[in-house]
């Protein structure tokens, strides 16, 4: 079995009294696409956060590549992408032009992997727009070709559907199929259970901050993971 890309063994969050995350211990191996479910508040985004390095658990280890996450971290963002609820682009640069600056950042060969990455994620013909210019939805496609630019070993995706028409969505789960075809991992949140399960291998449910449900994605019906989610929910709130 291969190592796994993304580990956590007893992880904590806490904001104040509050606590976002009660001891999450789970791992993402190479591909698999996991999906994230749960209420608004139960803690996904941040869990993705700290995947992600972009926040530190207030408890409990996080381990990237078979290595202490926080101890190489700058290694780690190498290899991964991350698409979260901010596009992360410029608004004053094209998309072109904001593609070739962080095609810069990777040491990467901005004359071959920028028209590839514009065109797998359909904005070629977009290219010389201003990033202020786009509309939601295409807006949302150059932060997934920013994620995507240096083919990393790990996307984490925090709601990527949001802004997307049909088109869109076609061309986000074309990017997770690629992904895990290669040999990838992708971890991504949604609010659309069929979409969700369309895309992913493996489905995980928190609630309350814990780990609620892992289970293999085809196990599930939209049906039954959005029953499971709610009455979960429910009982957290009662609990609460």
């Amino acid at each position: 079995m291969s190592e796994p890309f993304l580990r956590t063994q007893g992880v904590y969050k806490r904001f104040g009294r509050h606590v976002v995350l009660r001891d999450i211990s789970m791992q993402v191996a190479p591909a698999e696409a996991v999906a994230f479910f749960g209420a608004n508040g139960a803690g996904k985004s941040t869990l993705l956060r700290i995947l992600a390095t972009l926040s530190r658990p207030t408890r409990g280890q996080v381990f990237a590549f078979g290595e202490d996450a926080w101890s190489v971290r700058d290694q780690v963002r190498a290899r991964i992408g991350v698409v979260g609820h901010q596009p992360y682009v410029y608004p004053e640069l094209t998309c072109v032009e904001n593609l070739r600056f962080f095609a810069t950042m990777f040491d990467l060969d901005a004359s071959v992997v920028v028209p590839e990455t514009l065109a797998s994620v359909g904005l070629s013909h977009r290219e010389d727009s201003l990033a202020s210019t786009l509309s939601r939805g295409l807006l949302q496609r150059l932060n997934l070709a920013r994620a995507t630019l240096h083919r990393p070993a790990v996307l984490i995706l925090d709601e990527p559907d949001t802004g997307l028409d049909r088109a869109g969505r076609a061309v986000l789960a074309d990017i997770v199929q690629q992904q895990v075809d290669r040999g990838g991992a992708v971890i991504f949140t949604t609010h659309s259970y069929e979409f969700g399960l369309e895309l992913a291998t493996r489905v995980i449910s928190i609630q309350a901050g814990g780990i609620a449900l892992d289970q293999p994605a085809d196990a599930l019906s939209a049906g039954e993971l959005d029953r499971y989610v709610q009455a979960r929910s429910g009982h957290a709130e009662m609990a609460g």
